[in-house]
C-alpha cells in the first residue's frame, strides 16, 4: 500500500536514521513523547500514534514489555493494553466523531504484522465512504491530516 503524504513529510526523511532496536522499545524509552508520538504511558502498556497510519488517528496500544505473541503476554499487560484501547476510542470519538473502529491486533507477517516482536493492538477510526478512489485504483492513501496535528489534537483530549 503506497501513501500519499504533504511536503512536510521531508523533515522526518532528513532526520530519519537506522534503528538499532524494536520500534516500540525506543519510543518507551524516549524522554521526547510528542518526537516519538507517545500519547500515555501506564504501568504494563502505552498509546502512540502509527507513523504509517491507514486514517487519521490510527493508533496502537503497545504492552510495554518486549514480547510478540498474545500468549506471552501476561492477563495484566493484556488489561493495560485493551484499557488503553478504550481510552483510544474515547478520546478519538470526542477528537473525530468517526462513525466505526477497526480494532485488532496481527500476529505474525503472514496475518499482516508490520513489527513482529513487540505485541500491539491497532485502533483504526472509520467514516462511511473513507475509502476514495486513490486506494482502488493506485494502492494509496490520501492522510489529510499531518502527525503532529493529530499528535496535538488527541493529546489535548488527554489533558482536559
Amino acid at each position: 500500500m503506497k501513501r500519499l503524504w504533504a511536503p512536510w513529510r521531508i523533515s522526518y526523511i532528513g532526520a530519519a536514521k537506522a534503528s538499532g532496536g524494536c520500534v516500540f522499545c525506543e519510543a518507551l524509552s524516549g524522554s521526547d513523547d510528542r518526537r516519538t508520538l507517545v500519547l500515555a504511558r501506564r504501568d504494563r502498556a502505552f498509546l502512540i500514534l502509527n507513523l504509517y497510519p491507514y486514517a487519521p488517528g490510527h493508533l496502537m496500544a503497545v504492552v510495554n514489555r518486549h514480547v510478540g505473541e498474545l500468549a506471552d503476554a501476561t492477563a495484566d499487560e493484556i488489561a493495560g493494553a485493551m484499557d488503553l484501547v478504550n481510552l483510544a476510542i474515547t478520546i478519538l470519538s470526542a477528537e473525530y466523531r468517526p462513525e466505526g473502529f477497526n480494532v485488532g491486533l496481527n500476529q505474525g507477517r503472514v496475518a499482516g504484522a508490520g513489527i513482529l516482536d513487540h505485541l500491539h493492538v491497532h485502533v483504526v477510526p472509520r467514516w462511511n465512504g473513507d475509502t476514495n478512489f486513490m486506494s482502488v485504483v493506485d494502492d494509496v492513501r490520501v492522510i489529510p491530516e499531518s502527525l503532529a496535528a493529530t499528535y496535538d489534537r488527541l493529546k489535548g483530549r488527554l489533558r482536559g
